[in-house]
């Protein structure tokens, strides 16, 4: 599992510094199948398993703009809620620049432009 975890980080990492990103950080999640064969399961390399960081905004010590679900955290700790169920409605232009941003993102990577 370390050797697959690796293998598929580093090269999502290398292709995504050609699209002028960087990955930060991600998770995978594995399981085993019935004959205890390893199965990658979940999504993997989305804004919402990721962080992803432009490079060109990037500084060694730093806490560079990101293209993933942080700006939704970090909305969510600037209230007073206790972090139980249900959570706080977001307000719509938090929405929206969390959409904007994942969109961003997916450009960046994929070389597409969305409507």
């Amino acid at each position: 599992m370390r050797e697959v975890s690796i293998r598929l980080y580093t090269e999502a990492s290398d292709y995504a510094a050609t699209r002028g990103i960087i990955i930060a950080d991600t998770k995978f999640e594995f399981g085993l199948d019935p004959k205890g064969t390893l199965v990658l399961i979940d999504e993997v390399l989305t804004a919402d398993s990721s962080r992803f960081w432009p490079a060109d905004a990037y500084r060694v010590g730093s806490s560079p703009p990101s293209f993933d679900k942080q700006y939704v955290r970090d909305y969510l700790e600037s209230l007073t809620w206790d972090k139980t169920a249900p959570a706080p409605r977001l307000p719509a232009d938090v929405i929206e620049r969390t959409t904007n941003k994942y969109r961003e993102a997916l450009e960046r990577l994929t070389g597409r432009i969305l409507a």
